[in-house]
């Protein structure tokens, strides 16, 4: 006797590639270059063992106008945060508290709002 499978040949569409896509980027940014970034101005420039004149206006402005430093820039402000309201979406599920639709809708705005701002922070750069 044949088991019965059923294929769904029209399966419903799910937007949680984009969003998992968005979390798994913030995450492994904030997990591996954030860090990197907190230990060389948190810690080596104020301990005096990277110079600071490295770091002086015109050099920063000058990086953070190039095409890499403005990635960088954008990526360090807008993907953690989608991290960050991809977990609070979900986390949110956890807990019981079940927003729905708006409350994903809360969250990926702020997280795309955040990520409007640091781009338009650096156009006007």
């Amino acid at each position: 006797m044949k088991p019965n499978y059923s294929v769904d040949r029209a399966p419903k569409r799910s937007d949680e590639p984009v969003w998992w896509s968005l979390f798994g980027a913030g995450g492994t940014w904030f997990a591996m270059i954030t860090p990197v970034t907190i230990l060389v101005l948190g810690v080596l420039v104020p301990l005096g063992i990277i110079d600071a004149e490295a770091l002086n206006y015109a050099r920063v402005s000058e990086f953070a106008t190039s095409i890499i430093g403005a990635l960088f820039i954008i990526g360090t402000l807008a993907l953690p945060m989608w991290h960050a309201m991809h977990r609070v979406h979900h986390g949110m599920h956890d807990l019981k508290f079940h927003t729905g639709v708006a409350g994903k809708i809360a969250c990926y705005a702020l997280a795309g709002f955040i990520s409007a701002l640091a781009i338009i922070f650096i156009l006007m750069i």
